[in-house]
């Protein structure tokens, strides 16, 4: 193997690249992304960055000097078009065409526009990159009333930082809950409670919406259910309808997708030399895409592993996290099928709760964690160690968690 190419700069292709070269690759990795920056970190945009506790500089994955070492050749803001599979090259807007031995596909995600109408109105942004991340900035000075169409994990986060900077904000969720894809009722409704308590306005349960565009300053007006009674007047708009996952060039190029690109426990394709990782990559145990940092980090290592056959599979427990003002809200397994497991809720000294889910083994499936980062790590060791747990135990206060520990083979 000679020559390996990267199609996207995030987060997948940075640890493909750092792992390759750990594990002693020494041939070309090409590296081609479609913005004017690569390598950062994505989920402060919504949190630190919009809060002004951090700047743009200080979301790059690795030190400069450290990416240099690698000895990468990255091509930005550069396209791909066409994948030719027989001849193992790619094509690229600018007329460049690259070998392979091995490709990764980590073209991630966008933000999903419900109406294409949209995009064309200067006060609805979204928030996805940095150049988003810039334009909302510029367009907060002077704002006073933000409206948030999605109340998912996005719209969330940017509500909880705009209510921080006191501006005004009402979230609509179409949904008769928020989160409701990622999380239980029980947390959804934490979520609410929480949310509330900081001032933010929420909005449930509707069947349509409308954006409507002044003439005179460009504000948005939002519209529910076509009553004129029901609609509000917005300085500007963010759209956190949800992810729309990059997985054209895998269709265009053959490749089996479903919602995303599919890909086996080692990250490779339907094509043996193609592999995707990140957002774009099926989850191979779970079935569906993962979009979080944490999933494309580790999905990048395996797909590296997998070139040098190494035979290393991917088996991470998915895990997320969110900041809400004072909250870190932690998310371990799936959600999948939790209306069959039994609930157990522990609260801290400072009421902060943890959600246990647990399978008629008694083993848990999932959890949401509150301002609790080491039980968490904890319940990473019990789901690798297929572990029972005692629902009381759990729910008891005076029961050190951190004593419950998997028995060694």
């Amino acid at each position: 193997m000679n020559s390996v190419v990267v199609i996207g700069a995030g987060q997948a292709a940075i640890w493909t690249a750092k792992t390759l070269r750990a594990d002693g690759y020494t041939g070309d990795i090409t590296i081609i992304g479609d913005e004017d920056y690569a390598f950062y970190e994505r989920p402060p945009l919504s949190k630190q960055v919009l809060l002004g506790q951090a700047d743009h500089d200080s979301l790059k994955i690795f030190k400069d000097d450290a990416v240099d070492e690698l000895n990468i050749t990255l091509l930005k803001p550069v396209r791909v078009t066409h994948i030719d599979r027989q001849s193992k090259h790619v094509y690229t807007n600018d007329d460049q065409e690259i070998a392979y031995d091995k490709l990764l596909i980590a073209t991630g995600s966008k933000a999903k526009i419900p109406v294409e109408q949209w995009s064309s109105y200067p006060n609805i942004v979204s928030l996805r990159n940095i150049e988003d991340s810039k334009l909302i900035e510029q367009k907060l000075n002077g704002v006073d009333k933000v409206g948030i169409i999605g109340g998912g994990w996005i719209g969330l986060e940017v509500a909880a930082s705009l209510s921080e900077r006191d501006v005004e904000v009402t979230v609509y969720e179409m949904n008769d809950r928020l989160c409701a894809r990622s999380v239980s009722k029980e947390v959804s409704d934490y979520l609410l409670n929480l949310h509330q308590a900081h001032g933010t306005k929420i909005k449930l349960s509707f069947d349509h919406l409308d954006l409507l565009q002044a003439e005179d300053d460009d504000s948005v007006t939002v519209k529910i259910n076509n009553d004129e009674q029901d609609s509000a007047r917005y300085d500007l708009v963010l759209l956190g309808t949800g992810a729309h996952i990059n997985k054209e060039i895998g269709e265009m190029s053959g490749l089996e997708t479903r919602d995303g690109i599919i890909v086996d426990e080692y990250c490779q394709t339907s094509d043996p030399d193609i592999y995707a990782a990140g957002d774009v990559a099926i989850h191979p145990g779970l079935g569906f895409c993962i979009q979080s940092w944490s999933n494309a980090q580790n999905q990048g290592i395996i797909a590296a592993k997998s070139m040098l056959n190494l035979g290393v599979a991917y088996d991470d427990i998915p895990w997320l996290w969110s900041d809400q003002y004072d909250k870190n809200i932690q998310i371990l397994g799936s959600p999948v099928a939790i209306e069959n497991c039994q609930l157990v809720v522990r609260e801290d000294d400072d009421n902060n709760p943890c959600f246990f889910y647990l399978d008629n083994e008694r083993k848990l499936q999932y959890l949401v964690a509150i301002n609790n980062n080491k039980v968490v790590k904890m319940a990473k060791r019990w789901m690798k160690a297929d572990m029972a747990l005692d629902p009381e135990a759990l729910q008891d206060p005076d029961v050190n968690l951190m004593k419950i520990k998997p028995k060694k083979p």
